[in-house]
């Protein structure tokens, strides 16, 4: 029987939420953040894919792309009630001073699914984007 490849693990973290994100490219690692975090909310496999959005954020680095990606996804939360249960179509282009992320989320209104907890923001305290030779590992705090 094959493992399943760790997508995101949860860390320590005295009062927040910290999690580490893996990927064997930059947009599996910014995908699996996402989830890490809307996890920490509600459980995602059970969102429906019933609308799609399309996102664009930039960041002058890759701290900074992270950190504004984690955040669009909160506020459509919080001013749209939309709750991403997948997400397809991500791309991360540019270089550092300008980089751009794409993708579409699929997902409902939260009102439909049941929610525990809620993230108010994302944090740049302790903050990881690296790199090796085959992997990626992003690592992200978020204010609960």
């Amino acid at each position: 029987m094959k493992m399943a490849k760790l997508k995101y693990k949860y860390l320590e973290h005295t009062a927040d939420a910290k999690f580490q994100a893996f990927g064997s490219s930059l947009g599996e690692a910014f995908e699996n953040s996402a989830f890490a975090m809307l996890n920490l909310m509600c459980k995602t496999k059970a969102i429906k894919p019933e609308k799609k959005i399309k996102v664009s954020v930039s960041g002058r680095d890759l701290k900074a792309l992270l950190y504004n990606w984690l955040e669009e996804i909160l506020f459509l939360l919080s001013s749209k009630s939309f709750l991403t249960g997948k997400i397809s179509n991500l791309k991360i282009s540019g270089r550092e001073g300008n980089y751009k992320l794409d993708a579409v989320l699929l997902g409902g209104k939260a009102e439909n699914y049941e929610t525990f907890g809620e993230v108010k923001a994302v944090t740049y305290n302790e903050m990881l984007v690296q790199k090796t030779k085959n992997r990626v590992i992003v690592q992200v705090v978020v204010d609960l």
